[in-house]
């Protein structure tokens, strides 16, 4: 006899010598390939079950053969890493400081709990953005996400850092948390997945450290250089002047639109994520 699991009822059917009325290798050939056929059928059902995050009815990204947040795009693969060598970096000379540990007033509201040098996001407060308006930069960021793990996939430790208006990088608990690739921590929101995942346990803190060269116009609208950016996490290179294909947008691609400079923002995403030691320089256009 074999025994057989089908749509999770176990099924035994009889070994082809003991079939009844069946003779020869023709009817030993049948009986295996409808034993295969019924395994398969069982396998499939239950890779069904298990239903990957993302989405399959996305339009495609352009120049890649992946649909924004495509469930069956293959996750970066994780790397181990310790601490961040920049973690607790002091900014330079000339720093625009946004955030030192106490004062807020470089934001539209202080809303967020602000409690032992960090800010929190507080539920329904709002996203935070910058007062003053920024082209191209190099952002230091501390972030982290919390210690007590709470939902999953994009449920879980999410926030963003949206670079001079519309071009995010996303924050996420992506430690032992499947999401799709192109939302997962330091991705390109919708467009790149990060090269690893150099993500750090919930709770503790973590680093980006990102490069970006804002897009620019000519004189007649346009477009001649796409938002550029490079981003490392933790200390690990997981973006390297990497074009961006427009603003970030969530189930969608959205064009090029000729806009000026913008503001950092920190996302609402009703997660309790935390941001400490933001600085900036700015970069020449």
């Amino acid at each position: 006899m074999i025994q057989l699991s089908l749509a999770k009822r176990n099924f035994a059917l009889p070994v082809c010598g003991s079939m009844p009325n069946l003779k020869g290798g023709m009817n030993k050939f049948i009986i295996f390939s409808f034993c295969l056929w019924l395994s398969l059928f069982d396998f499939n059902s239950q890779a069904a079950d298990k239903k990957l995050p993302g989405y399959t009815d996305t339009p495609m990204i352009p120049g890649q053969k992946w649909k924004v947040h495509d469930a069956n795009r293959p996750r970066p693969k994780v790397v181990k890493v310790g601490p961040s060598e920049t973690l607790g970096q002091k900014p330079p000379a000339g720093a625009v400081i946004l955030f030192d540990g106490t004062d807020t007033s470089k934001w539209s509201h202080n809303k967020w709990k602000v409690e032992n040098g960090y800010m929190e996001v507080t539920r329904k407060s709002g996203s935070l953005q910058t007062k003053q308006k920024f082209s191209s930069i190099k952002l230091h960021i501390e972030f982290a996400t919390p210690k007590e793990v709470k939902g999953e996939s994009q449920g879980r430790g999410n926030s963003g850092v949206f670079l001079c208006g519309p071009y995010e990088v996303q924050v996420l608990d992506s430690w032992n948390n499947m999401s799709y690739a192109d939302g997962q921590c330091a991705a390109l929101y919708g467009q790149f997945p990060p090269k690893v995942n150099a993500c750090r346990p919930p709770g503790e803190w973590q680093t980006y450290d990102i490069e970006f060269l804002a897009p620019k116009w000519d004189k007649g609208g346009k477009l001649v250089r796409k938002a550029t950016v490079s981003v490392l996490h933790n200390g690990v290179k997981v973006h390297d002047k990497r074009e961006m294909i427009g603003p970030s947008g969530h189930r969608n691609v959205r064009p090029y639109k000729q806009h000026d400079p913008g503001s950092i923002q920190l996302q609402d995403h009703g997660n309790p994520t935390r941001f400490r030691n933001i600085w900036l320089v700015e970069l020449e256009d």
